[in-house]
């Protein structure tokens, strides 16, 4: 928020504040990530001052009164004060203003209705700093009608109080949720992703899903019998050997095992192909024991790669005993060191040897890597070769 890059938007800005989470992150010494600006003027004007600082623009939303301006390596977001002029709890049309209160009170919680100037004074429209140091995350206003303009805030106020609550989330929140929860049906899949990926980052996810899953809300995002013990000690394991929190391997933790249970999450969530397929691996296929061979575990990492391995170890772990830490920590150690052996042959030596290109040719090819990869990659070029020779042979006859 002190960065040249910033100072030079909003002083090309005028009169401009940032808003939410910046102020929220800077007063609670956290690391402040995206910076957001709110200015009393309609985007035009804001587009107008910022080119005419020769600041570059980028349109991202302007009929809701959002331009991004790019100065450096920084975005920053740039949005009109607003009122909501109807909503149907997945849009809103909105009109523009150059009333702070009236801005701030379209706002979900009192800790995302804080603005601050440049030079650090902080301008609170309800409770919002009381509520921050308490650790309360509260609605601005009247609940059910916060709701009720965007029903993604029935999982907002779940992942907000994980992040920055203490104690129980509130009452009139929480009772509002519960009543709304059943809108969440009308949200699109990739929104409802992005949050409760989100929510699962907090350090500790798990006391807030417990709320979730007594309220019906939890089951609505993913069926199944959830595993949350063993979430809740993947957590403890990230947080005790200073891994950073992975939303999507705490997914897996949370899902039943089995491919299956990954399908159907990750088809219900609409998650990206990258994301399925590492939830795929880490739920399905050949698990990993703490006691697994060092030639074993050499075979596998060949076969499912390092990071799917280390996902594999980390579920694991999560429902193992305690007295088998340093086994599961070798194993991740040796993952990370773990280097993939080169497989020489390709189809050309085997059509080489007198198949002709078809079907056979992978055949051959896979038969003779099986083999070179149970022998723990041992074998050189040449005994390569003469198995190849031996597996045409063989396919000959």
């Amino acid at each position: 928020m002190t960065a040249p890059e910033t100072l030079v938007v909003m002083g090309a800005l005028g009169e401009a504040r940032f808003v939410g989470g910046a102020v929220r992150n800077a007063l609670l010494g956290v690391p402040v990530v995206d910076v957001d600006i709110a200015v009393p003027m309609p985007p035009e004007e804001a587009l107008a001052r910022l080119r005419a600082k020769n600041i570059k623009v980028v349109e991202t939303g302007l009929d809701h009164g959002t331009v991004t301006a790019i100065a450096g390596t920084h975005a920053f977001e740039v949005t009109s004060l607003r009122r909501d002029v109807q909503t149907d709890g997945r849009h809103a049309t909105v009109a523009f203003t150059d009333d702070w209160a009236e801005d701030a009170a379209r706002r979900d919680f009192t800790i995302n209705a804080l603005y601050a100037t440049a030079d650090g004074e902080i301008f609170d429209y309800a409770t919002g700093v009381e509520d921050l140091i308490a650790g309360r995350v509260r609605f601005m206003g009247d609940a059910r009608a916060r709701i009720a303009e965007d029903y993604l805030r029935v999982l907002r106020l779940f992942r907000f109080h994980a992040w920055y609550g203490k104690g129980e989330i509130n009452a009139e929140g929480l009772r509002a949720a519960a009543l709304a929860k059943d809108k969440l049906k009308s949200l699109s899949a990739e929104r409802i992703a992005k949050e409760l990926l989100r929510l699962l980052e907090a350090a500790h996810p798990v006391p807030v899903l417990r709320v979730m899953a007594a309220t019906g809300i939890l089951s609505l995002l993913l069926p199944g019998a959830l595993q949350l013990v063993r979430l809740e000690k993947l957590a403890q394991l990230e947080a005790e050997n200073r891994f950073p929190g992975d939303a999507v391997l705490r997914l897996a933790a949370l899902l039943p095992d089995g491919a299956s249970a990954a399908q159907a999450a990750a088809d219900a969530l609409r998650l990206s192909n990258a994301s399925r397929g590492r939830l795929g691996n880490a739920l399905g296929g050949e698990k990993v024991g703490a006691q697994i061979s060092a030639s074993e575990a050499r075979r596998l990492l060949y076969r499912i790669g390092a990071a799917s391995f280390k996902d594999k170890v980390m579920l694991q772990w999560a429902g193992a005993p305690q007295s088998t830490a340093g086994a599961w920590r070798m194993l991740l150690e040796m993952a990370d060191n773990w280097q993939r052996p080169r497989f020489v042959l390709t189809g050309r030596d085997v059509m080489q040897a007198g198949i002709p290109q078809g079907p056979d040719v992978g055949r051959l090819l896979a038969q003779v890597e099986d083999w070179w990869v149970e022998g723990d990659f041992a074998a050189s070029e040449s005994a390569l070769r003469d198995r190849l020779k031996m597996a045409v042979d063989q396919a000959r006859a």
